[in-house]
């Protein structure tokens, strides 16, 4: 079951990437929260269900005419996959270019409960993993 987690988690980044919403909010479990955001970030949330997860993410893609998100590693925790991100934003605006990294908490095939940290190792502990 965990490689079809971290298969699940790849396939939020493909969907996006492909402009593909509707896959992406079925990737989502119908209950998703995010139950923290990245500190310091304009709307921390949390944002419960996937509409409201889903909608955060189209207004965030929305200040670039192209946005790229690309998952640099994913660390296989079994039921929580720490993912290593890039999201690169062009187009009107200035050109955005972040890294973070999320534990993304699997059930059943869909993403239940998304965390953001700006530190890959405080991501890794709160998954209960290490480097």
């Amino acid at each position: 079951m965990s490689q079809e987690n971290v298969e699940t988690v790849q396939a939020l980044f493909d969907t996006w990437n492909a402009g593909d919403i509707r896959a992406f909010r079925a990737s989502f479990d119908p209950d998703a929260t995010i139950v923290r955001g990245l500190e310091g970030w304009p709307e921390p949330g949390p944002f419960v269900g996937r509409d409201a997860i889903v909608r955060q993410f189209e207004r965030v893609g929305q200040a670039w005419d192209a946005s790229t998100l690309k998952a640099i590693s994913l660390i296989d925790g079994g039921d929580r996959i720490v993912v290593r991100w890039a999201w690169h934003g062009a187009g009107h605006g200035p050109d955005w270019n972040m890294e973070a990294s999320a534990v993304c908490t699997v059930r059943q095939g869909k993403v239940l409960r998304l965390e953001y940290f700006w530190d890959h190792a405080e991501a890794l502990k709160a998954a209960g993993l290490s480097e």
